[in-house]
Order: C-alpha cells, then sequence, then structure tokens
C-alpha cells in the first residue's frame, strides 16, 4: 500500500529574530542576532547575564487579555504562532472535517514561570493563595490543549516532551498520524518560554551556558574554536502539515514536503551526546532510509549545532560518518547562531526555516563563525546566507536524554 504524502502548508513563528513568519525569514537571509542582555530577571549574581529573549510581540493581536491572564507565556507564544500558522495556511474552519483535524505541539520544559512565581506567592502567602489555575498554566500539554479548543481540532491532540528534541518528535508524531490515515490536518510544533532564574542557575550549574557576557554579540558561536557553551532562547514554531491530496483539492500552498524522520535514542548519557555522534548517525541514516533518498542528494543539513564543544564536535563527526565525502560538498548551518536554543522550540523554528530555505532557494548563514575549529571542518555556511536551490533539507535535533530526531523536507515537486 502507498503511503499518503505530507507537506507543509501553513507557518507560524515568534522567536528572537522576528515574530512573524515573514520577519523571521527576513532575519536568516539577513543573518540577524537577537542575542541582549536578560530583562526579565536581575541577573548581578550570575554567571550568564545574556539570552535571546523575544521582543516586542503584540499579544492582544492573538490573545484576548483576560484569556492572556490565564497562560503561561510558553503558550502565549504557542496560541500565537499557531494562528500566524493558521492564517498563512488560508484553512476555512468550516470546510474542513475538524474530526480529522489534530494538535500535537511540545515543551520540553512547560510553565516554569508560573511554577517559580507560583511558588514565590506559595512561600508568601501559604496553600489558599495558590491561584486555581497554576496547575493548568503550567503542564506542558495545555498549549496543544489551548490549539485545539481554539479552532475546535477534535482529531489526534497531545503532546511531546523530549527536551531540545520536544518539537522534532512532535512533528514526526504528526506526520505519522496523517501518513498512516488517522488525521488530514495536523497543527504541530512547539513552544518554550525558560529564561527565568530557576532555569538559568541550573544551567549554569551544569557549566552549559556560555559567559560570555561583554563580548555577547559573538557569544554564540557554533562550530567555532572559541565557543564556550549554549545561550537559552525563547519562543515557539507551529506548522500546518497536510495530506497531500487534501491540500491540493483546496488550492493550499505548498512550501515543502516532509518525506522521512529518523528517531534513535543515545542510551548513554543524561546530557552528554554517545561518542563519535553514534546516536545522530542513526536517526540521520533512519530519515535517509525512511524517505528512500540516498546520501549524496542532501543539498543542505539544518545543524543542532548548539554552540558547544561536545555536541557541535560529534554532530560533526555524525555528519562525516553518514555523508562520507559529500559532507564537504553540501551545505550546513546553525540557526542558533541568531536565534539562541530554543529548548523544546528549536525543532519547529529550525524545521520552519528548513522550509522557507527550500521554498525561497538560500542556505541561512551560522553567524559569528570566524576562528575553524579542526575537529569541525565542514562548510558551515559561514556569516551570509547564499542563494542555492535546495531538493532536499535534512533538520537535527538532540535532546538531553539522549533523544535524537531527523526531519527529511523535499521541495514539492506537483
Amino acid at each position: 500500500m502507498s503511503r499518503r504524502r505530507v507537506v507543509v502548508t501553513g507557518i507560524g513563528t515568534v522567536c528572537p529574530i522576528g515574530n512573524t513568519a515573514d520577519e523571521f525569514l527576513k532575519g536568516l537571509q539577513e543573518g540577524r542576532n537577537g542575542i541582549g542582555k536578560i530583562t526579565k530577571f536581575d541577573t548581578t549574581n550570575f554567571d550568564t547575564k545574556i539570552a535571546f529573549e523575544v521582543k516586542n510581540l503584540d499579544l492582544d493581536k492573538y490573545i484576548d487579555k483576560k484569556a492572556a491572564k490565564r497562560m503561561d507565556p510558553y503558550t502565549h507564544f504557542a496560541v500565537a504562532s499557531s494562528v500566524m500558522a493558521k492564517e498563512d495556511s488560508g484553512l476555512d474552519l468550516e470546510k474542513i472535517n475538524l474530526e480529522r483535524s489534530g494538535v500535537v505541539f511540545g515543551s520540553g520544559i512547560g510553565g516554569m514561570d508560573t511554577f517559580e512565581t507560583q511558588h514565590s506567592v506559595y512561600l508568601e502567602g501559604g496553600p489558599k493563595r495558590v491561584s486555581p489555575f497554576f496547575v493548568p498554566m503550567m503542564i506542558s500539554d495545555i498549549a496543544a490543549g489551548q490549539i485545539s479548543i481554539r479552532y475546535g481540532l477534535k482529531g489526534p491532540n497531545y503532546a511531546t516532551t523530549s527536551a531540545c528534541a520536544t518539537s522534532s518528535h512532535a512533528i514526526a508524531d504528526a506526520f505519522m498520524l496523517i501518513q498512516r490515515g488517522s488525521a488530514d490536518i495536523m497543527f504541530t510544533g512547539g513552544a518554550e518560554a525558560a529564561i527565568s532564574p530557576m532555569a538559568v542557575a541550573g544551567f549554569n550549574s551544569a557549566r552549559a551556558l556560555s559567559t560570555q557576557n561583554e563580548n555577547y554579540l559573538t557569544a554564540c558561536r557554533p562550530f567555532d574554536k572559541n565557543r564556550d557553551g549554549f545561550i537559552m532562547g525563547e519562543g515557539a514554531g507551529t506548522i500546518v502539515i497536510e495530506e497531500l491530496e487534501h491540500a491540493k483539492a483546496r488550492g493550499a500552498r505548498i512550501y515543502a514536503e516532509i518525506v522521512g524522520i529518523g528517531l534513535s535514542a543515545d542510551a548513554y548519557h543524561l546530557t552528554a551526546p554517545a561518542p563519535n555522534g553514534e546516536g545522530a548517525v542513526r536517526s540521520m541514516r533512519e530519515a535517509l532510509r525512511d524517505a528512500g533518498v540516498n546520501p549524496e542528494e542532501v543539498d543542505h543539513l539544518n545543524a543542532h549545532g548548539t554552540s558547544t564543544e561536545l555536541n557541535d564536535k560529534n554532530e560533526t563527526m555524525a555528519i562525516k560518518t553518514v555523508f562520507g565525502g559529500h559532507a564537504y560538498k553540501m551545505n550546513v548551518n546553525s540557526v542558533k547562531s541568531m536565534t539562541g536554543h530554543l529548548l523544546g522550540a528549536a525543532g519547529a523554528v529550525e524545521a520552519i526555516a528548513s522550509a522557507l530555505a527550500i521554498y525561497h532557494g538560500f542556505i541561512p548563514p551560522t553567524i559569528n563563525y570566524s576562528e575553524p575549529d579542526p575537529d569541525c571542518d565542514l562548510n558551515y555556511t559561514p556569516n551570509k546566507a547564499i542563494e542555492k536551490k535546495i531538493k532536499y533539507s535534512l533538520s537535527n535535533t538532540f535532546g538531553f536524554g539522549g533523544h535524537n530526531a531527523s526531519i527529511l523536507f523535499k521541495k514539492f515537486e506537483g
């Protein structure tokens, strides 16, 4: 039996380099840097004082004030990006089968801001002062629920949580649900809003974050010899994916086709990648196998590219293992150099980057790249975007716990 084909028909994003898909596209093309000093809390006693924050989001355009007060910031981002994706897709909710339309939407951490705020309320005023909305604001599945409720989407509805691989897993699940015939339309992606005292303190204690506070404009430098850790970001990405014939029947614009997914586990360490990127090798190979695509056919690889020594080195080794000599011919890039690490939202935002790259024919850059690391010797598309026709783009996402996900996109050919 032939597999149902799945295409991307709607895009929405809220992130440090753009609060709409058009702004995000322009940011990628310009190599825009979204970093700045942390404004959300006093960083006096923190080793890291920098992050990639969402700026100037007009939330009133997407959520009314009363509803917004009952949502954590991560859900604000999720709903806003989903409204954008729905509008971009051109879906008419009165003309689709809502029982065959669903949501798989994740968050790596969930309502961190709500948890910290309500814990302070509890310490100061006791248990009776804790908000009755505390739990439904905090839990990491509530964004999926809010999107489903807003649009009356009655098909499959749930969340994924797998650290930094969260939203790539969400997209993979949504893809499989359409492919197997359980749904025709899915809203999928992820959101994160964890630039908070506890999160930054925790990552600092783990020595995972960059501390280049004075030279912060170039602090996030994936694959560069002078990188010293990742930098947190926040935001959300939503894509509307659809069964191909369903999309064609309504005349939808198609950004790209999803043709393969690869999922694997390192089964090795809580935070460090498996030696030589062994788990990443298997996720990439599985995505290619799933699509029936040869390694030398891939034009572009969106790397996980966190700006940490272990990730960048091991991911580079994994790419060379999978692609052999072709690894040096294709363009690799790290969107995180511009957006920071959006944790559970990273996979969705970077999937959007891959789809836009295919649709518009360009490779986003890896900015702040100045001194090559001998262990990282591929073409990372340094500092400036380039025009290039792309047939296949592979996007990697890896998470704490050894979670690996690779998604292969293809230029749509009618």
